[in-house]
């Protein structure tokens, strides 16, 4: 089993565990931020379920109804993580105002302490271990998991400092109102999530920084005279790389060929996090002006 995926059985575990503990208490003592917060280990174990599926899904190999495989699957998943982030985070929203119109005060105290202590500990373990996952593997949908869960680290040391602060001071409405604070932290974290899930659905170029050492890796070659129709995009943990590479009209097709191999195994190793697919159109002139394109 891939480390990607084991990850996502680890998370959704966890997810699992936290929303049987938070809810319970939550429902005994009737703390919006206790409930906010299990709501949100609620969706993360739905959202860490289908990461599993899309990791898994993605890495089946292409066929006759995918020709270049499921990749995009990956940022689709981010892509719903955020807005399940969002939909959560206006209910709790909403269940926040409700406690400020109608207030309520919060029993099981101390119940409530223990659990988000416990909670906060266990996250922040998750955490650190989905960090090292995504470092390693600079997949996409495990550092939204990530982030997601950072989210939740955050929230959770909230929600503590919250019931520590009802418990000496009395004051019911720091529940709401903090449940509120989370639910815009949860919109902000969120929206990162989905502009990127969005930008690789709709092909977007690899940023300047990747496009820049493929130019140098090109314009370092000297059997190449010039290329052109330089295209990027990246696809969950793929990313495709499309050039017009300009030859010697005298040279062989394969010594061409033999010089783009080179060129396609150093873009492999230089996104060697990734599953690098290089198209390399050997050109014997510049047709750049002959083709109504714009180069970038």
């Amino acid at each position: 089993m891939r480390l990607e995926k084991k990850a996502t059985v680890i998370s959704t575990s966890v997810a699992a565990l936290l929303v049987l503990m938070k809810m319970t208490v939550g429902m005994l003592s009737g703390s919006i931020a206790v409930i906010a917060s299990a709501i949100d280990s609620l969706l993360d174990l739905v959202v860490s379920l289908f990461n599993y599926f899309a990791l898994h899904t993605s890495e089946k190999n292409p066929d006759k109804d995918f020709h270049f495989g499921r990749t995009k699957i990956e940022p689709l998943a981010a892509v719903i993580e955020g807005t399940v982030i969002s939909m959560s985070a206006l209910f709790i929203f909403y269940e926040a105002i409700s406690k400020i119109m109608n207030p309520k005060v919060i029993s099981h105290m101390s119940e409530s302490v223990y659990v988000m202590i416990v909670s906060f500990i266990i996250t922040a373990f998750l955490v650190l271990f989905l960090n090292f996952v995504a470092k390693k593997t600079n997949n996409m949908v495990i550092r939204a998991d990530a982030l997601h869960y950072k989210t939740d680290l955050f929230s959770n040391g909230a929600v503590l400092f919250a019931l520590t602060a009802i418990h000496y001071t009395t004051e019911q409405l720091i529940d709401p109102i903090l449940g509120i604070a989370i639910a815009i932290y949860m919109v902000y974290s969120a929206v990162p999530i989905i502009k990127e899930g969005l930008m690789m659905l709709l092909d977007a170029a690899l940023d300047e920084e990747d496009i820049n050492s493929i130019k140098n890796i090109l314009e370092n070659e000297p059997i190449i005279k010039n290329y052109h129709f330089l295209q990027t995009r990246e696809a969950g943990s793929h990313i495709f790389i499309s050039v017009h590479a300009v030859f010697n009209v005298s040279i062989s097709l394969y010594d061409a060929h033999v010089i783009s191999d080179k060129i396609e195994l150093q873009l492999q190793n230089h996104f060697k996090n990734k599953k690098t697919h290089v198209l390399i159109h050997m050109d014997p002139y510049d047709d750049s002006e002959l083709n109504n394109q714009e180069e970038w």
